[in-house]
């Protein structure tokens, strides 16, 4: 079918990839989804996913983790979206499309984003079994099944994905080679310095490098399979998989079957605006687009500002694509790594400042102009500065070239942070967000906030690098503008809450009414305080109830009125008025009798039962006066309270582990009992959660906790800063091959660090982001104790773990405390008549025909309740 003149004109978009998302997300910015009939060829059997994250599948992502799509913005905009139906040719008379099923769409618009493919060198053997390329979840799925059989594992590319390949094939427990030909890892973006930093901290990790080395020939068995490779230097590699990751180049083969013009070594040649040279109703963006300066652009962001300049063209909007910043901040195999600007200094007169610490793995070079103007760098090690560093690229610092790469405090010179920066430096890569542009969501669109912020430019939406200085850029305009940023805990407190943390821990102050008289901001003393300090304190003083003296107990004496409506029963608080009950069930490991007895307490109150994500039994719809009762019958049967209710450790989850699965290398299960029983109890400013792999293969997903311990073959890795809720954080790597004694040592100095240094309600993923140095900062103080508190982090442990009391069994032995387990003060025999059921699935749920009640503030329920 071609084109109909006078119907909905229509815009065919060949690959849907993040460049193809963000080209549909442009569309329908400009209202062009409402006006144009849009259709999407997908090759792949997936939707756009993350490709940029493709590594951290191996890591415990899922496909779905890294999909970008959003099919209600798909539907919502009318988009007709074709996965594993791509394009097969194109017929430009007519303006036809023919997909592979053999559907033609007819087309007034047509845009090529068909990407790039993996270059494999032309040597013998290439196409046996056991080669793969690294491009696509497919792939990856490939080589995880491949791997099972395999032993060892060589990845011929020392770039970006090559080192993310060899990364990889030892998380799946291969011996993992890497083979480059350039003299160095990283050839494009590190110079010989960074090059030498980074194969130190590289092979460090157990990865053998073999640098200046190509590959002449993959040596295979009589059946076909790999067996090995041999080299350009003579010598042979045995290897049972070969995974090729030498590069890419551009996909531009439906561009040269109908007639369009492609570039000498590829890439199918656009103008300014992205139209293709010849024909102005195809253009082409991001890795298969040769762009008017003659570059081929193999980064995310250069495809998105072409994504970008094609819909304002389409819209009949000036906009003009003139190349873009090359500039890249990345984290391989834990090691931060970036470059910017003229990183290699290939400027006439330039020079470098550089700072190199082999022992701790650090690299930093500065590209200097001869007039002091700042034309690029390296980072390797340690890319704090990045943000800023590529923001200044161009101009002259304000401070010397020296004082940018020490580490701090070695340098006397003034230290640069992001308010030095001109306004027209680009904060945001990806987005091309100036900090003249973050400056105006703040004065001129009232944004008092990073998310807000972001929601207004898009900064910080994109790679998340620029997250941090955004954050100070805020705070900075909102001070320039007269507004105060007030860093205090709530309108009781001047202190944040570390402070407030100290002032307990130093003065061993056991009341909230004592912190709050002698140190509340002077309109609060004497008062009764608010709803955001009263449990923010509670929690401190709980956390340090042994090293203070204070009772450990929350619902003694003062501690009671302090607490949230959860922890005021022990239980969380329903939308019906009703609680549900979480006993504890450490790793998850339940013998039968006591699975017995979870029915039977079920049966016998009635309550709905469910497994939880955390590997426990949540039973819902318990009345306030039935707690005691279930509590009472659990604690005889030997559990305690899961602390499901409270700001504390929630679960160690854990997998099988070496005692049961053939791929366990660790006893995962007792590992994750000890470290639930150790730790129960804690109260820390937000709920904890843990898990525990007894292998690579991550089935515990470890790596979505607050703190994550995997099986490796020489001890355990520790992961810290996991988040797997509404706003998924991955966790990063703290230290690596520990013993069991050095594991539990690292953890409890990082959750006492957190305790101590977080924010209210802030959880391990956010507190990580924030702190000032981030993970290098938390690692120097918890594994080398660099600010010499590991000692007290460790006897502040120790404490709470000698002094740990179940708070169920407190409560059900005490009759005084008893007494707050009913509806009505006035009426403790009367049940609160809002609390009612109807069947469903065999079970029971909220019966909740005139309101929906909503968590609500204890005393909106009934006057003269108990809550």
């Amino acid at each position: 079918m071609t084109a109909t003149p006078g119907a909905t004109p229509t815009i065919v978009l060949v690959g849907h990839g993040m460049v193809g998302q963000r080209f549909l997300e442009a569309l329908a910015e400009r209202g062009l989804t409402a006006t144009h009939r849009v259709v999407v060829l997908c090759e792949e059997p997936r939707p756009a996913y993350d490709r940029v994250a493709l590594t951290s599948y191996f890591s415990g992502k899922t496909a779905e983790d890294l999909s970008m799509t959003d099919m209600e913005f798909i539907n919502d905009h009318g988009i007709e979206l074709y996965v594993g139906d791509p394009a097969e040719t194109i017929d430009r008379e007519a303006r036809t499309v023919t997909a592979r099923s053999g559907r033609v769409f007819g087309y007034d618009t047509l845009v090529l984003a068909t990407g790039s493919y993996p270059f494999v060198p032309p040597v013998p053997g290439k196409d046996a079994e056991g080669c793969f390329v690294y491009r696509t979840i497919e792939d990856l799925l490939a080589i995880e099944e491949y791997a099972q059989t395999a032993t060892t594992g060589a990845v011929v590319g020392g770039g970006l994905l090559g080192l993310e390949a060899a990364g990889a094939l030892k998380g799946l427990g291969l011996d993992a080679h890497i083979v480059e030909f350039a003299p160095r890892l990283m050839p494009v973006q590190v110079d010989e310095g960074g090059g030498a930093a980074l194969l130190r901290t590289i092979a460090g990790m157990g990865l053998s490098v073999h640098t200046g080395v190509g590959t002449q020939e993959i040596l295979t068995a009589e059946d076909g399979s790999v067996t090995g490779m041999k080299l350009s230097d003579g010598s042979e590699l045995a290897t049972d998989m070969v995974v090729f990751s030498a590069g890419v180049r551009p996909r531009d083969q439906l561009a040269r079957a109908c007639g369009l013009t492609v570039g000498e070594r590829g890439g199918i040649t656009v103008d300014e605006q992205c139209r293709t040279v010849g024909d102005a109703h195809v253009f082409a963006i991001g890795e298969c687009a040769l762009a008017a300066d003659g570059r081929v652009y193999g980064l995310v962001a250069p495809g998105y500002e072409q994504a970008e300049t094609a819909a304002a063209t389409i819209a009949a909007d000036e906009a003009s694509f003139t190349g873009a910043d090359l500039s890249t901040k990345l984290k391989l195999l834990g090691v931060d790594v970036a470059s910017f600007g003229d990183a290699h200094g290939t400027t006439e007169g330039c020079l470098d400042v550089v700072y190199s610490d082999s022992r701790a793995g650090l690299y930093k070079k500065l590209v200097i102009g001869p007039d002091g103007t700042l034309l690029g760098g390296i980072l390797v090690g340690d890319a704090e500065a990045y943000g800023t560093l590529r923001a200044l690229t161009g101009s002259v610092p304000p401070v010397s070239p020296e004082s940018l790469v020490l580490p701090a405090g070695a340098d006397s010179g003034a230290q640069l942070g992001p308010s030095a920066l001109p306004d027209e430096a680009i904060i945001c890569s990806c987005h091309n967000v100036s900090k003249g542009a973050i400056r105006g969501a703040v004065t001129d669109h009232r944004c008092t906030t990073v998310p807000e912020v972001k929601k207004c430019t898009k900064a910080g939406t994109g790679c998340g690098s620029c997250v941090k200085v955004l954050g100070q850029l805020v705070n900075a305009e909102l001070e320039a503008s007269g507004v105060e940023v007030d860093k205090g805990l709530c309108g009781c407190f001047a202190q944040t809450r570390e402070e407030l943390y100290e002032i307990v821990l130093a003065l061993r102050i056991t009341s909230y009414q004592d912190l709050l008289d002698h140190h509340g901001r002077e309109g609060a003393r004497g008062g009764e305080g608010c709803e955001t300090c009263k449990p923010a304190v509670a929690s401190i003083i709980a956390s340090l109830a042994p090293a203070i003296g204070a009772s450990g107990y929350v619902l003694d004496g003062e501690q009671a009125a302090l607490q949230d409506t959860n922890d005021h029963f022990l239980a969380n608080l329903q939308k019906n008025g009703s609680y549900s009950v979480v006993p504890r069930i450490p790793g998850g490991e339940i013998a039968p009798e006591k699975l017995i007895v979870i029915g039977e307490i079920a049966r016998d109150f009635g309550l709905y039962t469910k497994i939880t994500g955390g590997q426990r039994i949540d039973m819902f719809g318990a009345r306030v006066e039935q707690l005691p009762l279930i509590w009472a019958r659990l604690v005889d049967a030997g559990f305690e309270s899961g602390h499901a209710y409270g700001k504390a450790l929630r679960t160690v989850k854990s997998c099988v582990g070496s005692t049961w699965c053939r791929y366990g290398v660790q006893d995962s299960v007792k590992m994750a009992i000890d470290l639930e029983l150790r730790y129960r109890g804690l109260r820390s400013p937000h709920k904890l959660k843990s898990a525990v792999s007894g292998c690579q293969r991550e089935c515990a997903e470890a790596q979505s906790k607050d703190f994550g311990v995997i099986a490796t073959a020489n001890g355990w890795n520790l992961y810290v800063g996991g988040n797997g809720g509404a706003t998924p954080r991955h966790a990063d790597l703290l230290a690596q091959d520990l013993s069991d004694a050095e594991l539990v040592r690292l953890i409890d100095r990082f959750l006492m660090f957190y305790i101590r240094t977080a924010d209210r309600l802030e959880r391990t993923s956010v507190w990580l982001e924030r702190i000032p140095g981030g993970l290098d900062h938390v690692r120097d103080v918890v594994v080398h104790d660099s600010l010499g508190i590991c000692d007290e982090l460790e006897q502040l442990m120790r404490a709470h773990v000698s002094h740990y009391r179940d708070e169920w069994a407190e409560t059900i032995n005490d009759p005084e405390k008893l007494a707050r387990f009913v509806s009505f003060v006035n009426a403790p025999d009367t049940p609160d008549p809002l609390v009612a059921f109807v069947p469903e699935r065999d079970q029971i749920k909220p019966d909740l025909p005139l309101l929906n009640i909503g968590l609500r503030p204890a005393d909106d329920i009934l006057e003269g309740s108990a809550r």
